[in-house]
């Protein structure tokens, strides 16, 4: 007796689903994207793209955060975070991960386990040359829209810092700071430092 055979369908993976039109991304779109060492962010439903940051930014960056976290934590004043870290800015579904951000004592319930859940008290960012227009207007509006008091620009190439302090819904700026000269915080009262400490190798 000759034994038909059984033919089974053959098992394909489901269809991965287009990429939306910039001004569409959501949440579970940003969730979808690889995780390859790029620094992928939504703002406004548009998808920005930041390449692996280089060694001088990343000095400037860890010399900050330093000064930043020991000042902090001597006075007990509040967290400081370094990237890559989420935070939920109101109104935006996507986190976004500020280079560095604090968060006051007093604020310390959008402290979540997962992502920071509202506006840090401050926030910093340092330029790359992939990404500096993004931290100047993207990141710039969508901070002062979310309510971050002060926002820092670092600017390792030109080895300048700008202060900026939200004052009746714009952006002030205190100061533009070059070398030899000193960068201070007004949300941090104390807080100063060295541009040129902040750019030492």
């Amino acid at each position: 007796m000759i034994e038909r055979a059984v033919i089974r369908p053959i098992q394909t993976a489901p269809p991965v689903p287009a990429w939306p039109e910039q001004g569409q991304w959501t949440y579970e779109d940003w969730l979808r994207l690889p995780d390859d060492g790029y620094r992928y962010e939504v703002l406004d439903g548009e998808l920005y793209m930041t390449p692996p940051p280089t060694t001088d930014h990343q000095t400037a960056l860890g010399n900050l955060f330093a000064d930043l976290l020991n000042f902090t934590r001597k006075r007990q004043l509040g967290r400081v975070f370094i990237a890559p870290c989420g935070v939920s800015l109101p109104g935006q579904p996507v986190p976004v991960q500020p280079d560095i951000f604090f968060v006051s004592r007093e604020h310390k319930s959008i402290v979540d386990k997962e992502y920071v859940k509202g506006a840090p008290d401050l926030v910093a960012e340092v330029l790359s040359p992939s990404n500096w227009s993004y931290d100047r207007r993207e990141k710039f509006r969508a901070y002062l829209a979310a309510g971050v008091p002060e926002y820092w620009i670092v600017d390792y190439r030109a080895r300048m810092v700008e202060v900026f302090h939200a004052e009746e819904g714009e952006y002030v700026l205190l100061g533009k700071y070059g070398p030899g000269e000193t960068a201070r915080s007004v949300v941090l009262t104390g807080f100063d430092i060295l541009t040129d400490d902040i750019f030492a190798e």
